[in-house]
């Protein structure tokens, strides 16, 4: 059986779903802040649920596990500055947590869920060099800063026994059940459909590595089916391509289904901007992602409408917005 924490947020769903069609058997562990949707992906005796988080479950939610996936934590800047202490304490305490029980419980595979932002330097000639998962690491904000730290004590547990392996993703988009518009692809097809136009941060000149939530969900499966020998204690960044945020915008305007305006902004604000290879996930997982920008698009605009997902200004669709109504625990 394999647990996922976090497993009905917004990424969580669609690996579940993934797992469920390989037959896996699945727990999920998750404190249900933006809602329970797993009945719109599995029937109610599929899933294995419990209800909490990292820093609170006892090591009971191992039983029967093989393997980890941590998915869940405090995702964006903005919320782990809302709640600095309880960002902390999930992101790192609670991952660190878990890794401990795993070890404990005699559960080797354990998936962490990092992010290419810890490769963020700003902009400038200087910042635009391709990282790979040798490259030096700065962190500076408070969600990059959590998730190297993380990383770093993953690394130091390692062993025959214990084997995490890290996925440094880049940007995510794509369509789910828990659905998200705070992420660049999708908030451009919210405005796109609400305002007829995508405005563009600093030109659109920033860089980031974006990637699908289905080959995302992809990547964890071959984490967790990869060899030991191959995966023990590695990193690995997993990504699509490397856009501009200007020709994302265009080759998004070639299959939206309206006219769509591109608005350049060029107001000064801090911006992220970096772009990173993929070549070792390529090299000792076989992954390589397969969703193109244009065919996500085309499948996020059919199933929002088939599944009503088109209540834009509803705050469950925004992290920051629904932890500021009351909605996320800390």
């Amino acid at each position: 059986m394999i647990l996922v924490v976090g497993g009905a947020g917004y990424v969580g769903l669609v690996l579940v779903e993934e797992l469920l069609q390989r037959e896996y058997r699945v727990r999920v562990l998750d404190p249900l802040w933006f809602g329970n949707r797993l009945s719109c992906i599995a029937n109610g005796d599929q899933v294995d649920l419990v209800i909490g988080d990292t820093r609170t479950c006892g090591p009971g939610v191992l039983d029967d596990i093989t393997a980890v996936i941590v998915l869940g934590g405090f995702s964006s800047d903005p919320m782990s500055d809302a709640n600095p202490s309880a960002h902390y304490e999930t992101n790192v305490l609670g991952t660190k947590r878990m890794a401990e029980m795993c070890k404990a419980h005699g559960v080797s595979r354990f998936v962490f869920a990092s992010s290419a932002s810890v490769y963020d330097l700003g902009m400038g000639e200087a910042q635009d060099v391709l990282r790979d998962e040798s490259s030096a690491i700065y962190p500076v904000a408070s969600y990059s800063s959590s998730k190297y730290e993380a990383e770093r004590i993953l690394r130091t547990m390692g062993d025959d026994m214990f084997c995490p392996v890290i996925l440094r993703k880049g940007t995510i988009y794509g369509f789910s059940h828990r659905m998200r518009y705070d992420l660049v692809v999708n908030t451009f097809i919210k405005n796109a459909l609400t305002t007829g136009t995508m405005g563009l941060h600093s030109g659109g000149e920033v860089w980031r590595p974006l990637i699908d939530v289905h080959d995302v969900a992809r990547a964890y499966i071959a984490a967790i089916e990869a060899d030991a020998d191959d995966v023990c204690n590695e990193i690995f960044n997993i990504s699509g391509d490397n856009l501009r945020i200007s020709e994302l915008a265009l080759r998004m305007q070639t299959v939206l289904p309206q006219r769509v305006s591109i608005v350049p902004d060029y107001s000064p604000r801090p911006m992220r901007s970096y772009r990173m290879s993929t070549e070792k996930a390529r090299r000792v997982l076989g992954f390589e992602s397969e969703m193109t920008v244009e065919r996500s698009v085309m499948n996020i605009l059919d199933k929002i409408h088939r599944y009503g997902y088109i209540d834009f200004d509803n705050p469950v669709y925004y992290n920051m917005r629904w932890m500021n109504e009351g909605g996320c625990g800390g």
